[in-house]
């Protein structure tokens, strides 16, 4: 939504802004799964998801309006290498985690943990989006000092988010004004979520650090490599 209300590009553009990520993640796959063996689970497991907070950030300080390579496409790289550094392993961990006659059960369940994980965020963070765009939003339009009807109609439809559109009739200066305050409580909100994610990300590095003992890295790495797919 960012990409096609705020930056104004079509859907199959704002698609393709992604695909950086995307391929990274094709393409280093492999590699990025040997890496246990290579350094173990634990170092992975920190750095990849610091990349990816990285990712994050770059994608929160991102202005409206810049060029698409030298905002977007630094973030979605920095995304794309820190997710590639990560999933595979991680999912290498899992699997040689368990017994080979446990192997299917034990990607069942990495794969539907991540299937929840995203459900969740979707509600959660959509919430969160929603709410600092409603507050942003609010004071934005008290600072406007608009008549009270048109704030009423404004909120009643800020679900829409950065799709909402001010009522018609207006001069184009308040026009102007109220799609200014709709750009900032947006973005305001989709920093919050950004900045969330990022933090997110430092907390797994943070589990990582902890959790990922010694012990367990000789244990995972004394199991015969396999990769699942997915």
């Amino acid at each position: 939504m960012d990409l096609i209300e705020l930056q104004g590009y079509s859907a199959t553009a704002a698609g393709s802004a992604m695909l950086p990520m995307i391929l990274l993640m094709f393409l280093l796959s492999r590699w990025s799964g040997g890496l246990v063996q290579r350094y173990g689970a634990r170092i992975p497991l920190i750095v990849g998801p610091l990349i990816v907070a990285a990712g994050f950030v770059l994608f929160a300080v991102v202005h409206p309006g810049g060029s698409y390579w030298k905002t977007y496409f630094p973030a979605s790289l920095a995304l794309g290498l820190g997710m590639a550094v990560t999933v595979a392993p991680l999912t290498t961990v899992v699997m040689n985690s368990v017994d080979q006659q446990h192997a299917g059960t034990a990607s069942g369940i990495n794969n539907a943990v991540a299937r929840v994980a995203g459900v969740l965020a979707i509600a959660v963070f959509g919430s969160v989006m929603v709410k600092n765009f409603d507050l942003h939003l609010e004071q934005s339009l008290r600072s406007l000092m608009l008549p009270a009807n048109i704030v009423q109609d404004l909120r009643s439809r800020e679900v829409a988010l950065a799709g909402l559109e001010p009522p018609e009739g207006l001069d184009a200066n308040t026009v102007v004004a109220i799609r200014g305050a709709i750009s900032e409580s947006f973005v305001s909100g989709f920093r919050i979520v950004l900045l969330c994610c990022a933090g997110l990300s430092i907390g797994s590095a943070l589990v990582a650090w902890r959790l990922i003992t010694p012990a367990a890295i000789n244990e995972i790495a004394s199991v015969p490599y396999r990769q699942a797919s997915g």
